[in-house]
């Protein structure tokens, strides 16, 4: 009913117009008949509504064509239309399809990283709290030292043999050093400390100037009397040597020691302590037991110096008998020549005797008695034994 008919000039007429247009025609031609009806059947009046009719029933021809083309156009349009969302639909269908299996694997994947995340989320948790109890320890004194006793022990007994060295052992003052490494010979132990005050560099990680500087100072203040400390605390001549150990038990501090105050480590050096990182103390505790180990080959020396003489001794021994060996071997090779030599002999004069021929008598008589024969024949025998 919305669809255009016709178009006169620039308005376009739909069909509901037209056939509204198309009743007020019919009742205008009613009218205009009882009109013509009631001034008594005027006849141009009759052929004028008479040529109106005839042009309202053209006019309702004509749109009646235009509805049936109208008609016509819509199931057209209907069809196209239907042909068109049913393509769509198709097409959609398949973007739905493809879209959910992509939606699906995406989904999967971000599973699969969740999960991922989800362990490593677990992990820096439990560093978390490992980092949380790191720091508990490091900002307690007693617990910091612990710390620091406990990596400089695990480096010394991963490294010296048992008795080599002592934990918290009292020295004749009555000061008690961490650890004491003893050197062979009656050589004055090494005294290693481990209690390195951390309160003073923990103070610099700021970023306040001048609550840094003073850290740096307090920090600087803090080395300086830990140094004189162990100097006066575990140098005794004849019972420690003359140079001790003050162990860091990281190697960053170690690191930031001696890249910002490198006085205090010279000052440190002209005292004879030297700050061991673990890394240090572990390659320190390798060279003492070499020296160790060379001490002890040097205390065996004459053990192995005696050992090697009665090995001599045994080896002279042993060359002695092997060179008695070899003349009985000698001897019994000859006697074995001999022996051979009388067998081939022997087998030599038994085929001389299978050659020899003795001749039978022609008549037939035996033969007579060696005494009997002729004096020729026996001298015949006689000489071809001998020649043989």
């Amino acid at each position: 009913m919305d669809g255009v008919v016709v178009s006169l000039g620039s308005q376009d007429i739909t069909l509901g117009l037209a056939l509204g247009l198309l009743v007020l025609f019919v009742g205008l031609a009613a009218v205009l008949v009882g009109i013509a009806r009631r001034r008594g059947g005027q006849t141009a009046t009759e052929a004028r509504i008479a040529q109106m009719t005839r042009a309202q029933l053209e006019l309702s021809g004509r749109m009646q064509s235009a509805v049936e083309a109208v008609g016509s156009r819509q199931a057209e349009l209907n069809r196209a239309v239907s042909e068109r969302l049913d393509g769509l639909g198709h097409r959609i269908g398949q973007s739905m399809t493809e879209t959910s299996r992509n939606t699906h694997e995406s989904l999967t994947q971000l599973h699969e990283r969740l999960a991922v995340i989800d362990r490593a989320q677990a992990n820096i948790t439990s560093l978390s709290s490992q980092m949380v109890e790191l720091q508990n320890v490091l900002s307690n004194k007693q617990a910091r030292g612990a710390f620091g006793q406990g990596r400089m022990e695990t480096i010394i007994k991963d490294g010296l043999p048992h008795g080599g060295y002592s934990f918290q052992a009292t020295l004749s003052n009555a000061k008690r050093p961490d650890c004491l490494v003893y050197f062979p010979n009656g050589t004055p132990a090494l005294v290693i400390d481990a209690k390195f005050p951390l309160e003073g560099w923990s103070a610099l990680k700021t970023d306040d100037a001048a609550v840094q500087k003073s850290a740096e100072a307090q920090f600087r203040r803090d080395l300086q009397t830990h140094i004189n400390a162990i100097r006066q605390r575990y140098f005794i001549a004849g019972e420690t040597q003359d140079t001790a150990f003050m162990f860091v038990p990281s190697e960053s501090v170690f690191a930031e020691i001696h890249e910002s105050f490198e006085a205090v480590v010279q000052k440190a050096h002209r005292q004879r302590i030297v700050i061991v990182s673990p890394s240090l103390l572990m390659l320190s505790v390798q060279v003492i037991q070499a020296v160790l180990k060379d001490a002890r080959m040097r205390e065996q020396a004459h053990l192995i110096q005696g050992e090697v003489i009665r090995l001599m001794e045994d080896l002279g021994r042993l060359d002695d008998r092997v060179h008695k060996l070899q003349t009985h071997f000698g001897h019994a090779a000859r006697d074995i020549d001999m022996i051979v030599t009388s067998s081939e002999k022997l087998a030599r004069r038994g085929t001389k005797i299978e050659e020899l021929e003795f001749g039978e008598p022609e008549t037939g008589e035996a033969p007579a008695p060696a005494a009997m024969q002729p004096a020729s024949a026996k001298g015949l025998r006689l000489r071809v034994v001998e020649d043989d």
